[in-house]
């Protein structure tokens, strides 16, 4: 791993669906070959891997004070649209393949059934696309309120808690689930060299419109081209990204505004 702004050679776009998938297919030829992360490491690089984590403290606290009105009307809402706890622990694989509680605000019905999550992340991984993207835009599961929290992104600020305590950082690769690391070929595990984060490459570059295996080459590349400047570019990028995604994404019909609130638990 490398520090400085000369290092930072990751091109990032904010891509629109026509061209999220031809900017990945650009990179193919190019896919990281295994290898292994250097055993020694700079001087350099230990004070920017601090710098990491105390730029981590500082904003993570600074949010979570800041957001603490807005994070408690989010969870009254999840409360009144349905019935269930407003966080939702769930666990992810952190850095060193350790396993972690990750919270996020709870976006489905209490007790939903993870068979259609399990299917998706196997269309995910072998590059089956429901339109132009990995993620169904209709899911009986979802609430009302947690439709809005998806499309918007709020319901991962929970993992500003994450973030403070040391499991995850502000930037860095999509922590994964147990089931999905089971599908990682050997040089995807170099991913785990760092903390996993709330935002990165995969989330400025083309989110649910790249496949399991495009978002493993930029977190490789992420880990091995890393440096406090792109960690820099990646946040100044993550806001318009998500204004880009609520002008892009459709709207579908939530089912769950034509069921009724009595609606039984699915389990």
């Amino acid at each position: 791993m490398r520090t400085g702004t000369r290092d930072a050679r990751l091109e990032i776009r904010l891509l629109s669906a026509g061209n999220a998938r031809g900017y990945v297919n650009g990179i193919k030829g190019r896919t990281p070959s295994p290898r292994r992360l250097p055993a020694v490491l700079t001087r350099g690089h230990l004070v920017s891997v601090a710098a990491k984590r105390a730029i981590d403290i500082v904003l993570a606290a600074a949010g979570l004070a800041l957001l603490t009105p807005l994070l408690a009307c989010i969870a009254v809402m999840i409360r009144l649209d349905s019935a269930g706890p407003a966080l939702y622990p769930q666990r992810r694989v952190g850095r060193g393949g350790a396993a972690f509680t990750m919270w996020k605000f709870r976006s489905m019905y209490n007790g939903s059934n993870q068979s259609i999550h399990l299917q998706a992340a196997d269309d995910w991984f072998d590059e089956r696309p429901n339109g132009q993207r990995y993620k169904a835009s209709a899911d009986p599961r979802v609430t009302r309120v947690g439709r809005h929290l998806r499309r918007s992104s709020l319901d991962e600020l929970p993992q500003l808690w994450n973030v403070l305590i040391g499991e995850m950082s502000l930037v860095g690769p999509r922590p994964v689930i147990e089931y999905e690391r089971c599908r990682f070929e050997s040089w995807h595990f170099e991913r785990e060299a760092v903390r996993p984060g709330i935002t990165g490459l995969w989330q400025v570059t083309g989110r649910d419109r790249l496949s399991a295996r495009q978002m493993l080459e930029l977190d490789v590349r992420y880990v091995r081209e890393w440096s406090l400047w792109l960690d820099f570019k990646v946040l100044v990028r993550t806001l318009p990204a998500v204004l880009r995604e609520l002008r892009t994404m459709p709207v579908a019909q939530d089912r769950a505004e034509i069921i009724p609130s009595t609606r039984p638990q699915v389990h």
